[in-house]
């Protein structure tokens, strides 16, 4: 068991790297996508950590993943505020003449 805990950093690793690869991308959509991966590279370098008594380490991704948690909220919202109807086009709600 404790071998297999062990390799548990490898993909941590690996979701950590494609998480930073979507969150730098220019589409809103993909960068949401990044924040959600980065939960799951939290979630992957805390069962690690916990296993291995690294507790810096399991304080520093829960830190962390608070912060992408606003990130994914933050990205939704834009995403959400973009796909909306603007106001002021005629036929709209909340158009005005």
């Amino acid at each position: 068991m404790d071998r297999l805990v062990d390799l548990l950093q490898w993909p941590a690793m690996a979701v950590t790297i494609a998480a930073s690869w979507f969150v730098a991308s220019s589409n809103e959509h993909r960068r949401n996508i990044g924040f959600w991966v980065f939960l799951a590279s939290n979630a992957l370098w805390v069962a690690w950590g916990w296993s291995t008594q690294a507790w810096a380490l399991v304080v520093l991704q829960v830190a962390l993943a608070a912060m992408n948690i606003r990130g994914a909220r933050k990205t939704d919202t834009t995403e959400r505020a973009e796909t909306a109807p603007e106001a002021g086009h005629p036929g709209q709600a909340g158009a005005t003449k």
